[in-house]
């Protein structure tokens, strides 16, 4: 019993950091633009875990022939992922963001089905179709049409693909490597590759901003919190759950998200949004009944939400 509470436990934080990760990211974007936030947050989860793989002495050499895999996983995230996420953020609130964000689920249930062999029952399944469901409800009006942005919607989903192509990459490197390894390498290649657009694109606009340490507290807590603490939780709960099982619980971002953004930044609730919520609860509920997964240390796809 102690054991499923600290897993559910694990899960539903990871969850709720992840959640405020959307918040954090759009307190920060009052005073920085979209790539100088992701540098800055890149660069301190870089210094956190690397002081967590010393301490631990976990650093290992990487193998020649993984080299060509670890740069597609920093090219699908952090870089296009946070490109993506970051830029459509600009467009739609912090709320449709996560909502568009959790469809990666979806995706990567379908990969856990091709290349890891995992299996649910039938209405594990349907569970996953109906949170789905919940999520289109978000996005579309009562006449059929999407009520967003159309630019900001295309930047997001340009992150859930990305995140796809990283789920699929990095199955072939988790069976070899530590996972905080992978993310802290990953993460210093992906500053690499952002470090010449941060300088070309925004780093003038930097130089003439007022900075204060009340700017960069929610760099800081996107470092802290959703790149390292969610990541270490999800890690732990998904290697008990399964990628499938596991997955579906990202479906609970937007409806945190949603809660805290109507708390903390006075976005509207609508009855349209609570009714998204509901249907995505019930999916949950449902992906959850007795289903079958097999476990395996291959198992740790981390949902494009591990930056």
């Amino acid at each position: 019993m102690k054991d499923r509470i600290r897993i559910y436990g694990g899960i539903f934080l990871a969850m709720i950091f992840w959640a405020f990760s959307f918040i954090w990211f759009k307190v920060a974007n009052e005073t920085f633009l979209p790539i100088t936030i992701v540098f800055f947050r890149l660069i301190a989860a870089i210094l956190i875990l690397t002081a967590y793989l010393a301490i631990k002495k976990k650093f290992v050499r990487i193998r020649k022939e993984d080299r060509k895999l670890f740069i597609m996983l920093a090219v699908f995230e952090p870089f296009l992922y946070f490109l993506g996420e970051s830029f459509g953020l600009t467009y739609v609130s912090a709320t449709v963001g996560s909502v568009l964000i959790s469809t990666i689920p979806v995706v990567a249930t379908i990969g856990a089905w091709i290349f890891l062999k995992e299996r649910l029952k039938l209405i594990n399944y349907a569970g996953i179709v109906l949170s789905f469901m919940g999520i289109l409800i978000f996005v579309i009006d009562k006449s059929g049409t999407l009520s967003y942005n159309v630019k900001g919607l295309a930047l997001m989903m340009l992150a859930v693909f990305s995140a796809s192509g990283y789920n699929l990459t990095l199955s072939r490197l988790v069976g070899k490597y530590e996972p905080v390894f992978i993310v802290n390498v990953q993460n210093t290649l992906g500053a690499i590759l952002f470090l010449p657009v941060f300088l070309i694109f925004e780093a003038g606009h930097l130089a003439e901003t007022t900075l204060t340490l009340k700017a960069f507290i929610p760099i800081i807590e996107l470092a802290v919190f959703a790149s390292c603490g969610a990541f270490i939780l999800f890690a732990y709960s998904v290697r008990n759950l399964g990628i499938t099982r596991a997955n579906v619980f990202t479906n609970f971002i937007p409806i945190f998200t949603a809660f805290f953004s109507f708390l903390i930044l006075g976005d509207r609730l609508t009855l349209q949004n609570i009714a998204g919520m509901m249907v995505v609860i019930a999916g949950l509920i449902m992906s959850q009944m007795n289903g079958r997964h097999k476990k395996s240390d291959d198992a740790l796809i981390l949902t494009g939400k591990t930056a």
